[in-house]
């Protein structure tokens, strides 16, 4: 039996906020985001835990334990009379075998089996073009958002993506208004067809017309991050609670090691105090907000926590008997051993889109070793194209593919060294924000300056020719390796797609390759050599 979550209220006494009282309305949240196709539950690394590391009790999170813990908790809640919703803030799609295999219709299947009440897209559900959202679609009877989305000239999303939704929960209308990030045009392949509106506009929009409709209580389910949550909040006026996700944040109401506090008040432009929520990614929390309202729709108590999915919460029978189903296919593809590393290899999203990472290393160096017959010097890979780390000992293709989910192929091109150069300018440009552009590298090392001008952080770049580094020429034609996302000027490598030369945009599967890079050097020793580094 899982406990309720409750935090304190010395936060909301901090803000001269009112505790409940009786005759007020209380809303408990529950909501999960950026689940990325993590079906089966995940190790401390999170990728796909082993059956016999779950039987010891050493993995977390997975299908069956989110619907063990949300029913939980939803039976207990209302038989108490308590009104519940369950919400996710997007990015179901891309990170495991699971999604390989069956695109959304796993996902889907899943949610509707637990029991969502709204789901908000996320840049990730695009992956596959705007046809590639309608496996899930087609799965759930539940309410889908994209408030700032124009689908109308998009045939297979127009009518099935809803801008804004309005649920009675035991009679209390709930508005849910939405907005994914609009670097989902960039990040992802959402196509020309699907029009995305500034995310605070959109928002602020939806509110006053729910709020004009009598629509008092109003929650934002949003894919922008922490960061734009925040700026939302500090913006906009009628939006009572934000439920976000796309940053991957660990919120809590107690652990000193969080990313920051749950819930984190955010003063609204009249000085109105916004809680804001998200629960970190993968099903390893469950987010639990409990919101009490006046008789007007004015927050007057918020308090929760992140719950952790951990071995004392049991599974759900049913869904992992289903989950047991689906991955039979794959289970044999997913156990092949391709090799062997002797350490821990890091992969974290946190590193990796920042500074050199030893997964970066690997990949960069898997890739242009598979083409440096054909006379490739530099590749350049995505920090945001790496989803997990390693563990040492044996390497399985199931950790590959997890590491590499997004069924990204090989590309290679020519580039002049001033396309080079601005590539990497590209690539450092948003690490505050911790955007996926961040350039992981073989063949050629760049110091970059984080505090200098946008345009000029990059302040040197050498070239390995032949075993000399060389200093980057401007004027001189280098052959590249990257993937064939950052090739179609996706995270805003628009260089590649428009300056490339001599392209062939159809290599093997960038997976594929990292697993045969394993087969022939077995075993590897990730390690890091100064590559990427900061100017002093």
């Amino acid at each position: 039996m899982l406990a309720r979550i409750m935090g304190t209220t010395a936060m909301m006494a901090g803000l001269g906020l009112a505790a409940p009282v009786a005759a007020e309305t209380t809303l408990h949240i529950l909501h999960i985001n950026d689940l990325h196709s993590r079906i089966q539950p995940i190790n401390r690394f999170n990728s796909t835990c082993p059956a016999e590391d779950d039987a010891a009790g050493e993995c977390f999170g997975g299908v069956a334990r989110i619907g063990t813990a949300i029913n939980t908790l939803r039976d207990e809640l209302t038989a108490d009379g308590e009104n519940v919703i369950v919400l996710d803030a997007g990015d179901q799609y891309q990170g495991s075998l699971f999604f390989t295999t069956y695109d959304g219709a796993a996902a889907g299947e899943f949610m509707e089996a637990i029991g969502f009440d709204v789901m908000a897209l996320g840049n990730h559900e695009f992956n596959n073009g705007p046809e590639g959202i309608l496996p899930l679609l087609d799965e759930v009877s539940f309410p889908v958002v994209g408030g700032n989305l124009d689908v109308s000239a998009q045939p297979a999303l127009n009518g099935r993506v809803d801008d804004t939704v309005v649920l009675d929960v035991n009679g209390v209308q709930v508005g849910i208004i939405s907005a994914v990030t609009r670097d989902t045009m960039e990040i992802s392949s959402p196509g020309p067809d699907v029009v995305f509106a500034d995310e605070i506009a959109s928002l602020q929009e939806d509110a006053d017309t729910l709020t004009e409709a009598g629509v008092d209580i109003i929650i934002a389910l949003t894919h922008v991050g922490l960061p734009d949550d925040i700026r939302i909040a500090e913006a906009t006026t009628g939006i009572d609670v934000i439920v976000g996700g796309h940053s991957h944040t660990y919120l809590s109401a107690d652990d000193p090691d969080r990313d920051g506090p749950y819930p984190t008040w955010i003063s609204n432009p009249d000085g109105v105090m916004v809680p804001v929520v998200q629960a970190m990614s993968f099903g390893k929390y469950l987010g639990h907000l409990t919101v009490t309202f006046d008789d007007a729709g004015n927050v007057v108590y918020a308090d929760g926590n992140t719950m952790l999915l951990d071995a004392s919460v049991t599974p759900d029978a049913d869904i992992a008997a289903r989950v047991a189903e689906l991955a039979g296919p794959i289970e044999e593809m997913m156990g092949e051993v391709v090799g062997e590393t002797t350490e821990f290899i890091e992969g974290d999203r946190s590193v990796c889109r920042a500074v050199e990472c030893p997964m970066g290393n690997l990949v960069a160096d898997a890739i242009l070793d598979r083409v440096a017959g054909q006379g490739a010097q530099i590749a350049i890979y995505n920090g945001g194209g790496l989803r997990a780390s390693i563990d040492s000992g044996e390497v399985t293709m199931g950790e590959v593919f997890t590491v590499l989910p997004f069924q990204n192929t090989l590309a290679t091109f020519d580039l002049a060294g001033a396309d080079v150069l601005a590539a990497l300018e590209n690539g450092v440009s948003q690490v505050a924000d911790g955007a996926g552009r961040f350039p992981q590298v073989a063949g050629l090392r760049f110091t970059w300056d984080p505090a200098a001008d946008p345009g000029s952080r990059v302040t040197s770049v050498e070239v390995d020719m032949d075993g000399t580094w060389t200093a980057l020429d401007p004027e001189a034609t280098y052959s590249v390796v990257s993937n064939s996302f950052l090739r179609n000027g996706g995270d805003g490598y628009a260089m590649f797609r428009d300056n490339g030369m001599n392209a062939y945009d159809f290599g093997p599967d960038v997976a594929q390759v990292l697993a045969d890079y394993f087969s022939e050097i077995t075993p590897y020793t990730p390690y890091t050599d100064g590559r990427i580094a900061e100017a002093n």
